[in-house]
């Protein structure tokens, strides 16, 4: 039974009910090349009158289903969405150490994160995504849309969102002067992504007077917004949602 917070009819209207039955992709897989390698992503468009694209970052085990369904959610409220994918075509790690090897691998080498962002960037824009862009990632992906817009090397960005997302600015970067608005969704009771990281981000947005907002949901653990799996917060899930799709229509 779906939390009393909001009713069935809303929760329709935002997308929320889509993964209580099997999902079937509305959009379709994207093959494109960065130099000489292959990578796969996803586009789900909205049609002729997007509202503009969200650029949706996969979490640490790629681009799958998941990133799909959260696809299809936002083509239904009527913006183009884009999966890009970092790891390359064919690698959707599952083993915990698989995982923690393709994410060490871009966090260290945080050139190639931002080129492989911005290739898929490019290629949604091939693809027809409305020009307007919103960056947004879940977990690691949330890092790598904060990653973006510290460096502000994309262009015509509306803004950014992280869920549950790291949020420390490596050592030797900073905030740049201006930066797009940015929504934070972060849970509570996450214990790998801290609370002192939430306080420490908020300072350097503060220094820099930008435009923010930070929710925080009371009892989730990270990885909150994850269909299925028992890390999986209704209420956050809902509400952050919500947030979100609010956000989008602020700056989009």
């Amino acid at each position: 039974m779906r939390s009393a917070s909001l009713p069935l009819a809303l929760l329709t209207a935002l997308g929320l009910t889509a993964h209580a039955h099997a999902f079937s992709p509305a959009g379709n897989d994207i093959v494109y090349e960065v130099g000489d390698e292959a990578f796969e992503g996803y586009f789900s468009p909205a049609g002729e009158e997007a509202r503009g694209t969200v650029l949706i970052v996969h979490d640490w085990d790629g681009v799958d289903d998941y990133e799909r369904q959260r696809a299809d959610m936002l083509a239904e409220q009527g913006f183009d969405a884009f999966a890009i994918d970092l790891f390359g075509q064919g690698n959707r790690p599952e083993a915990i150490e698989a995982r923690q090897e393709a994410t060490r691998a871009l966090y260290s080498n945080r050139e190639r994160m931002r080129e492989l962002t911005l290739a898929g960037l490019a290629e949604a824009r091939e693809q027809g995504a409305a020009d307007s862009v919103v960056i947004m990632g879940y977990c690691f992906g949330g890092a790598v849309a904060l990653e973006i817009a510290r460096s502000g090397e994309a262009d015509n960005i509306a803004g950014y969102t992280s869920f549950h997302g790291g949020l420390a600015t490596p050592e030797g970067q900073e905030w740049p002067e201006e930066v797009p608005p940015l929504l934070i969704a972060h849970g509570g009771a996450d214990t790998s992504v801290t609370m002192e990281d939430v306080s420490g981000l908020v300072e350097e947005l503060e220094a820099i007077e930008a435009t923010y907002t930070v929710e925080i949901y009371s009892g989730a653990p990270h990885g909150f917004t994850e269909f299925d799996s028992d890390r999986y917060q209704e209420r956050a899930d809902e509400k952050s949602w919500a947030a979100f799709l609010a956000f989008l229509e602020e700056v989009l």
